[in-house]
């Protein structure tokens, strides 16, 4: 049950890699940077007052909607390839969403704290499972679903928000003219494999909800 959604992470991981690694060497026409594209399209949206900041790691980029700031890792904040500009826009994208009130994004941000919590629950159950085996399970299968069940939860709002974030960037790096029409295609290589693995994280908890529920009715039966 589990080594479905494994084995689509790990695609979705290879295919994210392959993608930014190849379009990270494409310089933009533009020249631009990705901090001086998100800049762009916050202040032409009106959103002047979002900072845009650099953060460490590679592909750390996100949006923080509790701060409303958005922060890119180095290589994007300062790179000026397809691939910085297409994150950036991304999470520019986010930032659009707060100011549109988004209804996905809002329940995102309403459930985020408790499936954090849930995150969390759910690497000990993996740990603890993985040396006190099957019985150990079983005697928290309640548990254990209530669990997943939140993270898949959480994972399936999280689809529509991310595609929407993507689907709005590549509109704003177009219509600003940040990227051309020849390079939309390979900016959407790079924004589409990313998306993937907000798939694949959703796949893997839906086969892993699964499994626990399997393993619930057959406590059931004995």
């Amino acid at each position: 049950m589990i080594i479905p959604g494994l084995l689509l992470g790990l695609y979705a991981q290879i295919k994210l890699t392959s993608a930014y690694n190849h379009y990270v060497r494409v310089p933009a026409e533009s020249g631009l940077t990705g901090a001086q594209a998100a800049r762009e399209i916050l202040d032409q949206s009106g959103l002047h007052d979002v900072p845009v900041g650099e953060v460490g790691g590679h592909l750390t980029d996100h949006y923080d909607p509790i701060k409303k700031a958005l922060f890119l890792s180095s290589e994007n904040y300062h790179g000026r390839s397809l691939a910085a500009l297409g994150v950036a826009a991304h999470e520019t994208g986010h930032a659009l969403q707060q100011q549109a009130a988004y209804a996905p994004m809002k329940i995102r941000q309403t459930i985020a704290p408790v499936a954090s919590i849930a995150t969390n629950a759910a690497m000990w159950i993996s740990f603890l499972g993985y040396f006190a085996g099957l019985s150990f399970l079983r005697s928290i299968i309640g548990f254990a679903i209530i669990v997943f069940l939140i993270i898949a939860v959480f994972q399936l709002v999280t689809l529509p928000v991310e595609y929407d974030a993507s689907r709005r960037a590549k509109g704003q790096l177009l219509r600003l003219g940040l990227v051309s029409n020849r390079e939309q295609a390979a900016v959407g290589q790079v924004l589409n494999a990313a998306a993937l693995t907000y798939v694949a994280a959703m796949v893997s908890s839906l086969f892993t909800l699964l499994h626990l529920i399997m393993i619930a009715r057959g406590n059931d039966r004995d």
